[in-house]
């Protein structure tokens, strides 16, 4: 079985981490431009925290990939983007790709999909 190793930050695996029914989460990468091709459906996808924590902190089974507008993967998701809110989610993305987004910006966002195991 292939594995991938996805690098997030605490904020996002706490505020998931206290909603242990979630099914499933997104994670969405704030670049915004590369596609998704290190696993095929079904393949273990592990979440890795930023330093200085470095250490695998959960994971699930990659179901699909989207290169969606951030409102929609906001529509799609709610909370399971990590984020309280919309708003919020959106100054997640400016603050990783150091850029303004203004508020009628719709950053799209690489966002491979990985669901709880069963």
């Amino acid at each position: 079985m292939r594995a991938y190793v996805g690098i997030t930050d605490y904020d996002w695996f706490s505020f998931l981490s206290n909603r242990p029914n979630l099914d499933e989460v997104n994670f969405w990468k704030p670049g915004g431009k590369s596609g998704f091709k290190a696993l095929e459906p079904g393949g273990l996808f592990l979440f890795k925290l930023h330093a200085p924590r470095h250490f695998i902190v959960g994971g699930g089974y990659f179901a699909h990939f989207s290169r969606i507008p951030a409102s929609l993967a906001w529509d799609a998701f709610a909370e399971k983007n990590g984020a309280r809110t919309r708003e919020e989610m959106r100054l997640r993305i400016a603050a990783y790709r150091q850029e303004r987004i203004g508020p009628q910006d719709d950053p799209r966002v690489p966002a491979p999909h990985p669901q709880r195991p069963p």
